[in-house]
């Protein structure tokens, strides 16, 4: 029975600092009989002697580990025979750019545990880190709106605040823009951002996130029937902000005008439903864009609407936060995600080309592909409290036995995207995207 789990070092990203696994959870886990191997990173948010004094063994490598957590994707050079990996894989949407991954995986008829599938019996997420993707996107969106109005020539009670990364802790973002929201409600915004508007799509973990910090200024939800109105209606103030919430009925509408919108058949037969979000983004000042998306599903914003809407002159909108960051997807001129190093980019409708930074025509899209390292020890120390009770049961299962025969948690045997290098059954549709 295997008693040994590998920590990988995160190497996709520059900024990337988050662990599967705190020292704090890593002391219990060896404390109930594992060995932990932590490979040695310089730029963890956790040094490497946080874990040597909770018993860990810090190493140069993992090879004699034959299961190993990590947080993102892996070089395909790092996987070796028969081993267990956990990761965000990012392959559940037959991504290209991971399949030579998987296939090498299955190769190395390696085995397969992804985050993002590990769910309850009603299909709930057990371990995520998207309400902290919510909370840093939307810190940075308020940080980027501040610096875009500056580029414009409008100061703005945004500008003191900082991108998320620079706070020392969440605790001290919040601070900051609580300071924003006292400003708000005694001096109020420049008359011409009135009333300013913050749009969410989705109301998961991520928009949750996003909308905790709305919150924390003086905010009002409103309807998307009431955003509509809210302008032409002159009851407004330039003391709050406008919050609003949109939901699957609110983005799209049977392409039957006879039919009514129903979610599960929404859910189950996308194709039967067009876009109707067209009709808000000229009444929003931020976009946070926090729901799931795939291309079964129409776009939320195209490169072809948003040209059209700035050829009539009538945009309010100054940012999308793109928490949801789907190359080419729902936002289709979010073409990448962007770095924390490099956060944002003006994307021009005319030229249909992005400038990073804040200065350009267009609209300015924040779409850092790793938020949650913003926020690095809290979002770690979440995600660990949900991992860590499943972890001694992957750490000891017996991987050579047939898959039926697998004794494993049923939420982390759902997850298990490959066994012994096979696709198992609830994704075998990988298959096409692996011959595409």
């Amino acid at each position: 029975m295997n008693n040994k789990i590998g920590i990988r070092l995160e190497d996709k990203y520059v900024m990337e600092r988050r662990v599967a696994i705190p020292p704090d959870f890593a002391k219990k886990l060896i404390k109930d009989g594992l060995q932990i191997f932590v490979e040695s990173s310089p730029k963890r948010i956790f040094l490497d002697d946080e874990f040597t004094q909770v018993g860990a063994v810090v190493t140069e490598d993992l090879t004699e580990c034959p299961v190993i957590f990590g947080v993102k994707e892996m070089p395909i050079s790092f996987f070796e025979e028969e081993k267990t990996y956990i990761f965000f894989s990012h392959v559940i949407k037959g991504q290209p750019y991971n399949m030579p991954m998987l296939r090498m995986m299955m190769e190395k008829k390696c085995n397969l545990i992804e985050y993002e599938k590990i769910a309850d019996d009603k299909g709930r997420r057990l371990i995520f880190f998207g309400r902290f993707a919510g909370l840093a996107g939307m810190i940075n969106s308020l940080w980027s709106a501040g610096q875009r109005l500056k580029a414009q020539g409008t100061d703005s009670p945004f500008l003191p605040l900082k991108q998320s990364h620079h706070y020392n802790s969440l605790a001290d973002a919040e601070q900051a823009v609580k300071e924003v929201g006292k400003i708000i409600s005694t001096k109020g915004l420049p008359d011409e951002l009135a009333p300013f508007t913050i749009g969410f799509t989705g109301y998961g973990n991520v928009s949750k996130g996003a909308q905790h910090i709305a919150d924390l200024l003086p905010s009002v939800e409103i309807s998307p029937a009431e955003l509509l109105k809210l302008k032409s209606s002159g009851k407004y103030s330039n003391k709050v902000v406008y919050k609003i919430v949109f939901k699957e009925e609110d983005l799209s509408e049977p392409i039957d005008p006879d039919q009514k919108f129903e979610l599960q058949d929404y859910y189950n037969h996308p194709e039967k439903y067009k876009n109707q979000f067209e009709k808000y983004p000229e009444h929003l000042t931020i976009l946070m864009n926090c729901m799931y998306w795939d291309d079964r599903y129409p776009r939320l914003l195209t490169k072809g609407f948003i040209e059209k809407l700035y050829y009539k002159d009538n945009m309010k909108l100054i940012v999308i936060g793109d928490v949801t960051c789907d190359p080419d997807g729902s936002i289709e001129f979010t073409h990448k995600g962007t770095e924390i190093e490099n956060p944002v980019f003006v994307y021009d409708p005319f030229t249909r080309e992005a400038t990073m930074n804040f200065k350009g025509d267009g609209i300015l899209v924040m779409a850092v592909d790793i938020l949650p390292s913003e926020l690095p020890r809290e979002s770690s120390e979440s995600f660990g409290n949900a991992l860590a009770k499943f972890v001694p049961a992957i750490a000891k299962a017996d991987y050579s036995v047939d898959f039926d025969q697998l004794e494993l948690p049923a939420e982390i045997k759902r997850a298990m995207i490959l066994h012994k290098g096979n696709l198992t059954a609830d994704y075998k549709y990988l298959e096409e995207h692996l011959n595409a």
